[in-house]
């Protein structure tokens, strides 16, 4: 038999989480006794419409509080304490959040200058496609959600890492195994020579007979590579600097090793969702400088920094078609290993000296290039993609290379003066080969400057973002429906609507393309390299492109 459950025993406890339990007895009196001649649907009104109609009793009655109830106990007042605290502090929490967004309504249409002068039309220097070029470089008063940018860059981090863990990994053992099979030593000996050539006396055995076997791998010869031997090496990422976004945009690592100065660089390849590999893009060598003052010298720890180029000779490498077209391949070192040079720093013998003339060339570069400095402040996206289409319709060959007349005439076109002396030596430096033909890439480069590796960096993850498809250009229409003007300044203040802000865009994109229904990598970078003219903080430029592509 199932005894009866006595309510009447259940008391208050310390123990219990929560409020204190009164159990119901008939002798409290109702606080809010109910009308006999209120309607049955009273009784089920909601838990708030009793309680508003409570306090409407109140007011012609006084609540009669129990005289028999408990005290509070200490536990249930050091909880509500912290209920209280919590609750301020939650609420103090919200009222920061409601300030901030709308100071930040409040102060984007005085944040940023351009912006008031675009409208006022102070400039009139400037065309109408400077004005909305200008309209993008809004972005840089409007800051992109800081934690929001602080989890997406560790989470990239992470995953980046992860890359370069698996390319070491395939690396060391790609190195280890052809270390030892590829030595000419392993077949040095008789009875492997003999078996090859076939049995004595019956002239040569033909191919199809003879026994192929691998190098017998257990014979340790002189130049055998060991594990530890090849550890001592510095990791760099490059890319490829090319007008071909498919190139541009590939993952390169490479691998600098000081033991016999040699290196190799890798491609980190995704094959669909989960398929990755790390494939050999420049095979393990002591490779020389191509171009430059260090024309002929093999290369050493000291040609390894942030900026640095590596150039190799195309033709000795299996590379793709679109890369064998340049005779030159050049890599741009983006980022370096900075534990692993500074240890070998320290092991090996380790000088950098930069020559006198190269002192001497980039104090040309910087002449020209604070000539121009002013004159591209207002109008430097126009400038800069006006150029490249210009150089790209003179280009006949299709080869990125033109005559010394050929850059004169461009400049002059687009009033940029620069003094003839300036400009010769400028040409003695660029045209090192004497073919008196130069990459107009690199005339642009060096006449401009160009922005640092960081800010390029976020120009190629849009790019990519674009270019899922990796086919190297993007159609007008897939940027069209990427591109988000809901951050713009202007659209939040009020002053302008999404669509203008787009249409501004895409219209100043445009008119720097060769083909106004699709957008090529070069043609990306020329416009953000405008941009990027005048904007001195990083992180600011890094607004323009995080805002309206959410990278």
């Amino acid at each position: 038999r199932v005894p009866c459950l006595d309510l009447g025993s259940l008391g208050d406890s310390d123990e219990e989480d929560g409020d204190s339990y009164i159990p119901y007895s008939g002798s409290y009196p109702h606080t809010c006794p109910l009308d006999s001649s209120s309607d049955w649907r009273t009784s089920l009104q909601t838990p708030y419409a009793q309680h508003h109609q409570a306090q409407q009793h109140s007011v012609l009655e006084q609540k009669t509080i129990p005289e028999n109830l408990p005290s509070p106990t200490d536990r249930y007042k050091l909880k509500y304490c912290q209920y209280e605290a919590d609750m301020k502090e939650e609420y103090k929490q919200y009222s920061q959040r409601i300030a901030e967004k709308k100071k930040d309504h409040l102060r984007c249409p005085e944040a940023s200058i351009k912006c008031t002068q675009l409208e006022d039309g102070h400039n009139d220097d400037l065309t109408a496609l400077d004005e909305k070029a200008l309209l993008q470089q809004c972005y840089t008063s409007k800051p992109y959600n800081m934690q929001h940018s602080i989890r997406k860059s560790e989470a990239e981090d992470v995953a980046a890492e992860k890359r370069k863990q698996a390319v070491v990994e395939q690396v060391m053992v790609d190195q280890l195994s052809r270390a030892v099979i590829s030595d000419p030593e392993q077949s040095m000996r008789a009875d492997v020579y003999k078996e090859a050539r076939g049995l004595l006396g019956l002239g040569t055995t033909p191919m199809r007979f003879r026994k192929r076997t691998l190098h017998e791998t257990k014979i340790r010869t002189k130049s055998a590579l060991t594990e530890n031997m090849l550890s001592n090496k510095l990791r760099f990422d490059s890319r490829i600097i090319s007008r071909n976004g498919h190139d541009a945009c590939r993952e390169l690592i490479g691998f600098f090793f000081a033991c016999d100065r040699s290196l190799t660089v890798y491609e980190y390849r995704q094959f669909g969702k989960n398929r990755t590999n790390a494939l050999p893009f420049i095979q393990k060598g002591v490779y020389q400088h191509q171009r430059g003052q260090k024309k002929g010298k093999a290369y050493d720890l000291s040609d390894f920094y942030i900026g640095a180029n590596l150039t190799f000779r195309s033709v000795d490498h299996n590379l793709p078609e679109s890369v064998k077209q340049s005779s030159v391949l050049t890599l741009r070192v983006i980022n370096i290993d900075e534990a692993a040079m500074d240890f070998l720093k320290a092991s090996v013998e380790f000088k950098q000296e930069l020559s006198k003339q190269v002192v001497d060339d980039s104090k040309v570069f910087k002449k020209i290039q604070g000539m121009l400095r002013g004159t591209l402040s207002k109008r430097g996206v126009r400038v800069i993609t006006g150029l490249g289409k210009y150089f790209r319709r003179m280009d006949k060959n299709r080869n990125g290379f033109l005559s010394q007349a050929d850059f004169k005439e461009a400049l002059k076109v687009f009033h940029l003066e620069i003094p003839e002396g300036d400009f010769e030596s400028l040409w003695l430096i660029l045209d090192d080969s004497k073919s008196d033909k130069v990459d107009y890439g690199e005339f642009t480069r060096a006449v401009f400057g160009e922005m640092n590796e960081y800010r390029k960096a976020f120009v190629r993850k849009a790019y990519m973002k674009l270019d899922f498809n990796k086919t190297g250009s993007v159609p007008m229409v897939d940027i069209r429906k990427c591109y988000c003007a809901k951050k713009h300044p202007l659209v939040l203040a009020g002053k302008a609507t999404e669509e203008e802000i787009k249409s501004s865009f895409l219209e100043t994109l445009g008119e720097s393309c060769s083909n106004p229904s699709e957008v090529s990598y070069s043609e990306f970078e020329d416009y953000y390299e405008g941009l990027s003219i005048g904007i001195m903080d990083d992180d600011d430029f890094v607004n323009i492109l995080r805002n309206p592509w959410g990278i």
